[in-house]
């Protein structure tokens, strides 16, 4: 995979110093004795600081965890390395993964929020600082800020990596998710991080692609970003010789958007237990008072919601029946001017529960022509076959 870091981490501290990306970076003597053979061999990496690392510092965006160091690393950082990647640094993150903003800001909207949870990671791929970065997805941590910041996010199948020796938030949503300037090395990288469990991608002419676009969505109406950057994707789609054909979201779509949350709350008062007993009042008040409401979730409405996953799940394997993928927008609106937010993860929360790999496209722009990225959702385990769609829709944006 071609590399666009600069020449010395003196470079990436010095540009840091206004883009906060970074929580923490190796030094010169580390990087030195960094590296090894295989599929990533000299490719620096920043990883997201939920996933614990040996060798830096993993504060989990929570001022509770400022300095903590552990012991080992997490199994995608051991894969990295072991591939012959350099992780060169810890990139920011939301407290905790969620809300409360990180202080990265914007490479590719100055002033705008750069989204998250993986806010470092999306921005320090997006100012050519590393080629590749770790994140992870919950709701729309990944796909959302790589929209934001005009570059490559890759959500896996769930469960396709491994999220041991992360910081848990909701064990039944959380995914490692992947950032890359372009599809072909966000695609290798992701190759390199399964143990080629992801195959080579499929070759197909455009001609043989049937790309589904939703009539509607049970989550709301689109913006006119998002109106926009979806008909400039459908228009390079059929200009490439790509059918595209409308369909409708099935009721498990909406099943699946609405019960997110509730299963997202019930497991994180219990992922978060220890930290809400013993340090609550070091938390964020939007972290404090939303773990507030999520207590009131009962077991009986967590047990419902998670059997209306596993149909949702269920059904959603035997969907994508005549369409290989469905295009949607990966964000709802352009990146928000401000930090005071990082966005919602509208098109992306019923995809997470649903396991199915996504990948957002960079290449449209909203109403003031800020990024808006454009998502591709494949089969659940069609990892392969996301890609390459990826890779057509990015080939049709660039000729368009």
């Amino acid at each position: 995979m071609p590399s666009n870091q600069p020449v010395t981490l003196a470079a990436i501290r010095a540009a840091d110093a206004e883009l906060r990306a970074f929580a923490s970076l190796i030094d010169d003597a580390a990087l030195a004795r960094a590296g090894g053979s295989g599929p990533l061999a000299g490719q620096w990496v920043a990883v997201k600081d939920i996933f614990d690392t040996a060798d830096l510092p993993t504060g989990y965006g929570s001022p509770i965890y400022a300095g903590h160091q552990p012991a080992s690393d997490a199994a995608i950082v051991g894969i990295i390395r072991r591939a012959g990647g350099l992780v060169i640094g810890k990139s920011e993150t939301t407290e905790f993964a969620f809300l409360q903003p990180a202080p990265t800001r914007n490479p590719a909207a100055p002033g705008c929020t750069p989204g998250g949870s993986s806010a470092g990671s999306a921005a320090a791929v997006a100012a050519g600082m590393v080629p590749l970065a770790v994140g992870s997805q919950t709701g729309g941590s990944t796909i959302r800020p790589a929209s934001y910041c005009g570059i490559v996010g890759f959500k896996p199948t769930f469960a396709l990596l491994p999220t041991a020796g992360m910081k848990c938030f909701s064990w039944s949503l959380d995914t490692v998710g992947l950032f890359a300037r372009t599809v072909g090395e966000v695609a290798a990288f992701a190759r390199a991080t399964s143990g080629m469990r992801i195959g080579d991608l499929p070759a197909r002419a455009p001609g043989q692609w049937v790309v589904g676009v939703p009539d509607s969505y049970p989550w709301g109406e689109l913006t006119p970003s998002a109106r926009q950057a979806m008909e400039r994707g459908a228009a390079a789609l059929r200009a490439a010789g790509a059918r595209v054909v409308s369909c409708a979201l099935p009721a498990w779509a909406a099943d699946a958007f609405a019960i997110h949350d509730t299963i997202q709350g019930w497991e994180a008062v219990r992922s978060l237990g220890h930290e809400m007993a013993t340090a609550g009042d070091r938390f964020s008040a939007l972290l404090r008072d939303t773990l507030a409401g999520y207590l009131k979730i009962t077991d009986a409405e967590y047990a419902l919601a998670q059997a209306k996953a596993a149909r949702a799940q269920a059904a959603a394997r035997q969907w994508f029946d005549g369409i290989d993928v469905l295009l949607t927008p990966s964000a709802p609106d352009e990146p928000p001017e401000g930090y005071a937010s990082t966005g919602v993860s509208t098109f992306n929360r019923a995809w997470t529960l649903l396991g199915n790999p996504c990948v957002g496209v960079p290449g449209a722009a909203g109403v003031n022509g800020r990024p808006m990225g454009l998502q591709l959702v494949a089969p659940f385990g069609q990892d392969a076959l996301c890609l390459a769609a990826g890779a057509m829709l990015e080939e049709a944006l660039h000729a368009g």
